[in-house]
């Protein structure tokens, strides 16, 4: 989405001021969508409203969901409700249901009367589908054909049909009560015999999503299948609607968003960093902080029963080491799980094999880090067999780290939760106690 653009601002402005129809008319349509989008941003929203009054709804439409979704927002507050029934008539149907789904309900009653009945149809369908569903993504605009007519008459069927639809290089084939029977490219039919039937030149097996199943399955199959869209059916396999590839990379990239954020020990701000606002940064941050630092001061609690004599002060310096050893293998591991949950790499049935195989690479990362920390505990030990204690611990927090890395976000998964939730810091928090005990442990059993 854009941010305000200032080269082209002042000279909105002047237009604006002057009544310079023609002058806005011309930026409104010559430049792209999203520069026009750009470069209006940091008009107010009555001024906005003033340049999409020179221009054609079709135009508008192009041009509003360019603005951020927040700025959507406004913009329909702010305008007269008359101008409102035919934008959202004709914005595309995943980016109308977007923007809906922002208001609040008595807003969207409100302006829902001002549409025509059968889009109202299609975005009330939208709506009911949970927000992290497949039905949350479709759109319903998609070109449709019966089985038992002719190639040629097809393609003139489409192009009627072109002008509303989405995307018509797939071409999906209904029976009379709207059950998907079929697809065909768009290629097939203008290559194919102007006589020959569509019945006969589509393909039959069609890989299709339930409408509500979650949004990573549609991720998995588009990107399985390289698709360009990919067909929603409800449970009597009637098509609904279509899920676009360029739908589906928005929804991956908000989730890659999302995940970064939590596996930072952030709560999914859900909004552009800048536009959130700060009680709402305050409390998604503060919350996790708030166990962050609650299981720190276990560590600092645990810290504070452990006197050590002169001559064992040396290992005071080597906790640093001890703690980030542990905690940088457990991220490792969280962060490799989480995003093979997420990918399909693994499921929750592979557990036996994931921890088996991060036992194995904590011993054998642990056995490599070992060896160069004992090498530096030489140079403070007081005796050699006094340094073996890092060495050892060593060994011990990476493999810890290894295993609740691992085992934490399956635990989050098998109970329904998202497993980036088991954010890094938290890994962290977790295996710093426990190294903690650990390097306090083995100080004890070899020094005495």
């Amino acid at each position: 989405m854009p941010s305000a653009n200032p080269i082209l601002l002042p000279e909105l402005r002047v237009m604006l001021a002057e009544g310079d129809t023609a002058g806005l008319r011309e930026v409104a349509e010559e430049l792209h969508p999203a520069t026009v989008a750009e470069f209006s941003e940091g008009l107010a929203e009555a001024e906005i409203w003033q340049v999409f009054a020179t221009i054609p709804v079709e135009r508008q439409a192009e041009i509003f969901p360019y603005y951020p979704l927040s700025r959507q927002v406004d913009l329909l507050k702010a305008a007269d409700r008359r101008q409102l029934g035919p934008l959202i008539e004709w914005m595309a149907a995943d980016n109308r249901d977007d923007l809906l789904r922002e208001l609040e309900p008595e807003f969207v009653e409100e302006i829902l009367p001002l549409v025509a009945k059968a889009e109202r149809h299609d975005i009330r369908l939208l709506l009911s589908c949970p927000e992290d569903s497949a039905g949350a993504l479709m759109t319903t605009e998609y070109a449709s054909l019966p089985a038992d007519i002719t190639a040629g008459e097809a393609i003139a069927r489409l192009r009627s049909q072109a002008p509303d639809s989405e995307s018509i290089y797939y071409i999906y084939v209904l029976d009379p009560e709207r059950h998907l029977v079929g697809f065909v490219s768009l290629r097939d039919l203008i290559l194919a015999k102007p006589t020959a039937l569509v019945g006969d030149l589509m393909q039959r097996d069609v890989i299709s999503v339930r409408i509500d199943e979650p949004q990573d399955k549609v991720v998995e199959q588009l990107a399985r299948f390289d698709f360009i869209a990919i067909p929603v059916v409800d449970d009597q396999n009637r098509l609904v609607g279509i899920v676009t590839h360029d739908d589906v990379l928005d929804a991956v990239r908000q989730e890659a968003t999302d995940e970064a954020q939590m596996s930072a020990a952030i709560a999914p701000l859900g909004e552009g960093y800048l536009e959130a606002a700060i009680t709402s940064m305050t409390w998604k941050r503060g919350v996790w902080l708030a166990i962050l630092f609650a299981t720190a001061a276990v560590t600092a609690m645990v810290l504070s029963n452990w006197e050590p004599a002169e001559s064992q002060l040396w290992l005071v310096a080597f906790i640093p080491l001890v703690v980030a050893s542990g905690g940088n293998s457990g991220n490792q591991s969280a962060t490799l799980v989480i995003t093979a949950l997420s990918t399909g790499d693994c499921r929750l049935s592979d557990w036996k094999r994931i921890l088996k195989r991060e036992f194995v690479l904590g011993l054998v990362l642990g056995a490599i880090l070992a060896v160069p920390g004992y090498l530096l505990a030489l140079a403070y030990a007081p005796t050699p067999l006094q340094a073996i204690v890092i060495p050892a611990t060593i060994l011990c927090v990476v493999l810890v780290g290894a295993l609740v890395g691992s085992v934490l976000p399956l635990l989050f998964r098998s109970i329904g939760l998202d497993p980036a939730l088991m954010s890094n810091p938290f890994v962290s928090a977790i295996v710093d106690v426990v190294g903690i005990l650990v390097y306090m442990g083995l100080a004890m059993v070899v020094l005495g």
